[in-house]
């Protein structure tokens, strides 16, 4: 019993699809930033000649207004210009940071909306609780990799800011152009590093955090069992609606035989009633199938009831085993049951319904 409880399989379909319903996926934060970061890089490279243009357009307007006094109307047109220049620059940058967000989040465990984390949770503010999960082994390992991040970038950046200091005082005796172009080279090999040590940790911050989910979401044997029950039903409860079902099934086929025409049996060992009523069918078919006891049945309601029963053994056993209750004689069986139908009308001297 104590390895059943033991969480060693791994989550089923269902438990991993009931946790994408609460809200709970794996997301890598250290992974949304990096891809949020790589694009935003991208898009102000991209838009670098535009905003260089916005910014240029905003000075030589400002410049316009030089050795003029300002009313309190050119004062509020300069802020209405500025906020509108502004917000050309900066809109199109933060539209696209925003979809990298939504798209990195997509890249990592597809598309969710749920409306579960927002639902209120009482326990939540539990202060007992609270204190326990501030001072849990998850926010341990999770301050543990705070410190380690930061350490590695600041390092890193340590380690490239103090080798380019080296260089300063020959850049010194550089012409402005070469100073500049200096610090753009410079500036370009760290963000080159910053990257690629961000990509690092987004890497490793994305395998350990899906390990972590996926780890939390085990099973024991019993709750795989148990959730087994839950989806295909408990066995035995299904056993019961099925004998339930037979029962019902039984009862209604009993009902039915005092409107057979005949039964032709085995004699002792199949039973089968055939009907066929002309105005509602277009073949007889057959209302009652049994064998053994229930053949038995079958042939003292048809005497309760006056029906003849005709011995056939062939029959019989071909109609008991191609025909279901309710349904219609196949063609192959036609003549046969129709020279048992002629002979049945004949002698009773019943016509056909």
């Amino acid at each position: 019993m104590a390895d059943d409880q033991e969480k060693t399989e791994e989550p089923t379909s269902k438990k991993i699809e009931d946790a994408r319903k609460d809200g709970n996926v794996p997301k890598s934060q250290d992974t949304n930033s990096f891809v949020t970061l790589l694009i935003a890089i991208a898009a102000l490279l991209g838009f670098f000649g535009f905003m260089k243009e916005r910014i240029i357009s905003l000075y030589l307007y400002y410049s316009s207004f030089i050795g003029v006094d300002l009313s309190k109307n050119d004062i509020f047109t300069i802020s209405i210009t500025t906020f509108k220049e502004l917000l050309l620059v900066v809109i199109p940058i933060a539209t696209i940071v925003a979809i990298s967000g939504v798209l990195a989040s997509v890249m990592q465990f597809g598309f969710l909306f749920s409306t579960k984390p927002l639902t209120p949770d009482i326990s939540k503010i539990n202060p007992i609780k609270g204190l326990k999960n501030l001072i849990s082994i998850k926010k341990l390992i999770e301050t543990i990799k705070i410190i380690l991040k930061v350490s590695l970038v600041l390092g890193a950046a340590y380690y490239f800011l103090i080798d380019f200091l080296h260089e300063l005082p020959s850049v010194l005796f550089f012409s402005l152009f070469d100073q500049l172009a200096w610090w753009k080279e410079r500036a370009m090999i760290l963000v080159a590093v910053m990257l690629i040590l961000f990509l690092g940790l987004a890497l490793f911050d994305l395998f350990f955090v899906r390990y972590n989910y996926f780890k939390d979401l085990k099973m024991s044997k019993q709750e795989i069992k148990d959730e087994y029950k839950q989806m295909e039903g408990d066995p035995q409860i299904k056993a019961r609606i099925r004998r339930v079902q037979m029962e019902m099934a039984k009862k209604r086929m009993m009902q039915d035989i005092p409107s057979a025409d005949v039964v032709i049996t085995n004699p002792t060992h199949y039973a089968v009633a055939i009907r066929y009523d002309q105005e509602k069918e277009h073949a007889p078919k057959v209302v009652a199938k049994g064998i053994d006891h229930l053949a038995l049945r079958i042939r003292e309601i048809a005497r309760e009831h006056h029906i003849q029963i005709i011995e056939n053994p062939p029959l019989a056993r071909e109609l008991y085993k191609k025909c279901e209750i309710d349904q219609i004689i196949p063609e192959t069986l036609y003549k046969a049951v129709a020279e048992v139908l002629a002979f049945v009308y004949q002698s009773s001297k019943k016509k056909a319904r």
